[in-house]
């Protein structure tokens, strides 16, 4: 077994929170919808159709088992099943968070600065 991450932007089988091998529970993690929904919609699918019994049992078998703390809390997962249900709104988030950081960021450094004339002058000498 080697010791890498696991992936958060991959599909696996959640056979913890599973009933049968763990399917309906991992689509349930991999798209953040309740694993209620996803259960009743695979069995109207395979009732209706017979089909998704197939496609079932082929991601039992070949999906990989999910890693015991693929996240460390429930935000950081909300955050992975955003990823892979939006990368690029995701992006857009990150990059808002991290130009309000930047602006809070700077107002503290304006207090700091206006009221300390030395910090001003050394923080001037850096830029």
């Amino acid at each position: 077994m080697s010791n890498q991450l696991p992936q958060r932007t991959k599909f696996y089988r959640d056979k913890v929170n599973g009933k049968f091998m763990g399917v309906c529970s991992g689509i349930a993690d991999y798209t953040g919808v309740d694993v209620l929904w996803v259960r009743l919609g695979f069995i109207v699918l395979a009732f209706s159709m017979g089909w998704p019994f197939l496609i079932y049992f082929a991601l039992g078998f070949l999906a990989e088992k999910k890693p015991a703390r693929l996240y460390s809390d429930r935000e950081e997962q909300k955050f992975w099943q955003g990823v892979r249900q939006s990368p690029s709104r995701t992006a857009r988030e990150v990059r808002s968070s991290f130009r309000d950081i930047d602006r809070r960021l700077a107002e503290v450094e304006q207090f700091y600065v206006s009221g300390n004339p030395r910090l001003s002058a050394e923080i001037e000498k850096l830029r």
